[in-house]
């Protein structure tokens, strides 16, 4: 029995997308090429999170070597030229195959390669759900629920495919995982500049990166200039056999698994089967392949691999300032990108051996002052404030973090071999790391706002007045969680704020000064204000005005 062409990217309209002015439409690919150049997209309704950076790359990707190869610069206008040139991409398949989601399994479809046996009876592995196929390790089914996605759509089962043999990762014998990473067991993260605009103009502007960016590539990598593997799904796959590294298309799309789509009575599922082999033999490279949103670690060669912290602001202003990483393509700004608006977007999923720790996503606008310095490639003074701001989070929280293990060993100065006193003072911090985390680059005092400042050593103080007042705030509502009887109590929280404010003096001598020459202007209120009386009684749930020292 024959099994017919079913589900054509090229001539259905299969892709799910919501238009700029909301209207919910449904296009073809070519349709959506044409929508995208005219950045007419707000987004894709069914495009899980994780997916995002997978489809988008996808999309980039196909649409530079449809270009490259027809000699072009710009976008086709058209959905009939776009499709003439997705053909000229696979002659050997003119009837439009590999566009096709279904397909006989002796040949090529859409992110799917032939199978040589030429049939599929050998295949046993049966996945019911697109969720099922995806990439995420959801074996305790807690957080995000496996094979929910019972009523699915063709692009549901698009949009995992994509995802699963673009970003997956090793997963046992059989399964490897894809060339663009550094290890089986790590990430594909990405980080690009994002331009006002939509989808589209994001688009557009990472295809004009690509290529003019493919020469450059080429010479890195050893890659081909002309007539390399560009989309592998095109080529028969044994599983047994890999595809060497040096025979690959800059741009190439690649698959990491042995898959094929059928259709039964009850609709949509996928048959797999594992392989001896990896499909593209890519190991020495370290994940470092030439992919426009991939940053490199110099020192090491490597690729990125991001952990359970995703973009926190240590990593993520490294990306941004720092020279430990090499920026990918995508993250580069060009006088093009324009000079206001600009966002860095990075995203990824961080992976484990046998799990996933999360999807993270982060988004770091740039003021024109910066976008300037950095096109200029002027960054050593944004990266000597970030890297002061980084380590000054890290001394306020190791301040923060001795006072309320002072609280918590109720005042006694030795504690380092108490773990339920450590283990409590780490959890209280930790929230007080997050907040910075959070605000350290936007909203007031934040690093932009230093960065684009006249005077940025008075913002900078004003940030570490901030900064204390928030650290202290965390130490005063752990009181609660610290002794309760009244001369423990009472003893505790007098050396939790002693010690932290004798670490502020000794860590930000800055501020320090501040405070001392606010108090010269300002004669204290009274001798008393600074003293402690035994005889003073005890708040259940404050401190008396006693306690609360001064710098």
């Amino acid at each position: 029995m024959t099994t017919a062409l079913r589900y054509s990217l090229l001539d259905e309209s299969l892709i799910g997308t919501r238009l700029t002015d909301a209207r919910r439409v449904h296009l073809s690919l070519p349709a959506l090429f044409v929508a995208l150049a005219e950045d007419g997209l707000r987004d894709f309704p069914a495009l899980r999170p994780h997916q995002r950076h997978p489809w988008h790359a996808f999309l980039v990707q196909l649409a530079a070597i449809v270009l490259q190869q027809a000699g072009r610069s710009e976008p086709f206008a058209t959905e009939d030229e776009w499709k003439s040139a997705l053909l000229a991409l696979t002659p050997d398949d003119q009837d439009g195959a590999a566009w096709c989601l279904i397909a006989p399994p002796e040949r090529p479809a859409l992110m799917q390669a032939p199978v040589t046996e030429g049939s599929l009876s050998a295949w046993k592995n049966t996945l019911q759900a697109p969720d099922e196929l995806d990439m995420l390790v959801t074996s305790k089914n807690h957080d995000l629920k496996a094979t929910r996605m019972k009523q699915s759509a063709p692009e549901d089962w698009l949009m995992a495919l994509v995802s699963l043999q673009t970003q997956e990762g090793f997963l046992g014998s059989g399964n490897y995982g894809i060339s663009r990473m550094n290890g089986g067991f790590a990430s594909r993260p990405a980080i690009g500049a994002m331009p006002v605009g939509g989808w589209g103009t994001r688009w557009a502007r990472d295809i004009r990166r690509l290529l003019s960016s493919r020469t450059e590539i080429v010479n890195s990598l050893d890659l081909c200039e002309q007539s390399g593997v560009a989309l592998v799904w095109l080529r028969p796959w044994n599983g047994a056999d890999s595809l060497a590294f040096s025979a690959l298309d800059p741009f190439y799309i690649e698959i990491c698994r042995r898959i094929r789509l059928i259709e039964t009575a009850d609709g949509l599922s996928a048959l797999t089967t594992g392989s001896k082999a990896a499909r593209i033999e890519a190991k020495s490279r370290n994940g470092v392949t030439g992919d426009a949103w991939m940053p490199v670690d110099t020192a090491e060669g490597k690729a990125l691999t991001i952990s359970s912290k995703g973009f926190d602001y240590k990593l993520t202003s490294e990306l941004l300032f720092g020279h430990k990483y090499r920026a990918p393509i995508a993250q580069t700004l060009t006088n093009e990108d324009g000079k206001q608006g600009i966002v860095m977007l990075a995203r990824g999923v961080t992976r484990g051996q046998g799990k996933t720790e999360g999807y993270h996503e982060r988004r770091v606008p740039i003021s024109a002052k910066v976008r300037a310095l950095m096109i200029k490639k002027s960054t050593d003074r944004l990266a000597k404030i970030a890297e002061g701001r980084v380590s000054d989070i890290s001394k306020m929280r190791k301040v923060l973090w001795k006072a309320l293990a002072a609280l918590f060993a109720n005042g006694a100065a030795a504690f380092n071999d108490n773990d339920s006193v450590t283990d409590k003072a780490s959890r209280f911090a930790k929230a007080f790391e997050q907040g910075e985390d959070v605000r350290f680059f936007e909203g007031r005092l934040g690093l932009n706002e230093q960065l684009d400042a006249v005077d940025p050593d008075a913002v900078l103080l004003a940030w570490y007045l901030d900064m204390a007042k928030r650290a202290e705030d965390i130490l005063r509502n752990a009181f609660e969680a610290g002794p309760r009887s009244g001369e423990q109590r009472y003893r505790a929280r007098a050396a939790a704020l002693g010690r932290f404010h004798g670490g502020l003096r000794k860590e930000f001598p800055t501020l320090a000064e501040y405070r001392d020459h606010e108090r010269k202007k300002k004669p204290l209120e009274s001798a008393s204000s600074a003293a402690i009386s035994d005889a003073e009684p005890i708040s259940n749930n404050s401190l008396p005005a006693q306690l609360e020292f001064n710098l």
